[in-house]
């Protein structure tokens, strides 16, 4: 297994994560026995890094994963654990909280769920415009002097908000959507982040199946929030599956998948950056597994730069509701 390290001050990480949330219904109905199979596999092979957050199927996620590590090592995976999104009891999304107070409370019920003493890494899973970031992560920091945390990561904010949080407390890394469709950060967050020595796990390396090379349109069914994803809607869908065929070209090259090829690039593209699968299954994670024994050459790099160029995707990654609070993609 590869190793990346997480910043200047962070673990170790194998060089793929993976990502737990669609084990715990956002993309439908999925196998408990299957879900837990898979963490089992990836942990096997050598993968540490498992992210989740504690809003993923309200508590389930964290549940399933504390079920899954049961006479495990402690140290053998690395927990990322994402806090603060608000739900109320029919699942819709009211809100973030990044207060002082609600930061240890929501710790306290994720070391319950998940069974363990403390999480290797914790972060907001965005920025509560209430809320000043140097707030919430002294409060984090409060928990990395009381044992309870190890390191403190951020999610989907931008470069001045990085700034501000790394003068209170060192920030081991970024999670943040990256895929070939998915390019924002080039722009002025992995500078900024390289400057100051801070990790990247990508999440969204597929951009939620899209660019899996699997993906048929009408595949999305009940409680898949897909559906409502404007990539994934009419019109925009046709063209971003036309990209993928176009793709899929390079892939047939070098004898890889499609999937393969697009966790490739963003591993390629900073040694800095650990790309997080989202794989459900065991066949899933072992496809995207085959991505580590790709080695992209520039002419590589070119021929997929060629297939699907920066800002060639249609429509945007969230809705406009959900994008207006992404402190990510404010300039």
């Amino acid at each position: 297994m590869q190793i990346r390290q997480l910043g200047k001050t962070g673990p170790q990480s194998s060089g793929l994560g993976l990502g737990c949330m669609g084990m715990s219904g956002m993309y439908g109905p999925a196998d408990r026995a299957e879900s837990i199979a898979t963490i089992h596999a990836a942990l096997d092979v050598g993968i540490n890094l498992l992210d989740t957050g504690d809003f993923y199927g309200m508590g389930h996620n964290e549940m399933l994963i504390g079920e899954a590590l049961k006479g495990r090592k402690r140290d053998q995976p690395i927990l990322s654990v994402k806090f603060g999104a608000l739900r109320d009891p029919s699942s819709g999304w009211i809100g973030f909280d990044g207060r002082p107070a609600a930061v240890k409370t929501f710790l306290a019920y994720t070391l319950q769920r998940l069974g363990v003493d403390y999480i290797d890494i914790y972060r907001p899973a965005r920025l509560d415009p209430n809320v000043p970031i140097e707030d919430t992560v002294g409060a984090i920091a409060d928990m990395v002097k009381a044992g309870y945390v190890r390191h403190i990561g951020l999610s989907e904010v931008g470069a001045e908000t990085i700034r501000r949080a790394a003068k209170v407390h060192p920030i081991v890394d970024l999670q943040i959507e990256y895929s070939l469709i998915s390019r924002g950060i080039e722009d002025c967050i992995l500078p900024v982040c390289r400057e100051l020595g801070i990790g990247i796990t990508g999440y969204g390396v597929l951009s939620r199946g899209l660019i899996s090379g699997h993906w048929q349109q009408g595949s999305a069914g009940a409680g898949d929030f897909r559906a409502h994803s404007p990539r994934f809607q009419g019109g925009n869908v046709e063209k971003n599956l036309a990209l993928v065929e176009t793709l899929r070209q390079v892939a047939a090259a070098k004898g890889a998948s499609v999937a393969q090829i697009a966790i490739a690039w963003v591993a390629a593209q900073d040694k800095s950056i650990v790309p997080v699968v989202g794989s459900r299954r065991r066949d899933q994670l072992q496809e995207a597994l085959g991505a580590l024994d790709v080695t992209l050459t520039p002419a590589d790099l070119a021929a997929i730069e060629q297939a699907i160029p920066k800002g060639a995707a249609a429509g945007e990654r969230y809705q406009t509701a959900q994008m207006a609070h992404l402190d990510s993609e404010k300039a």
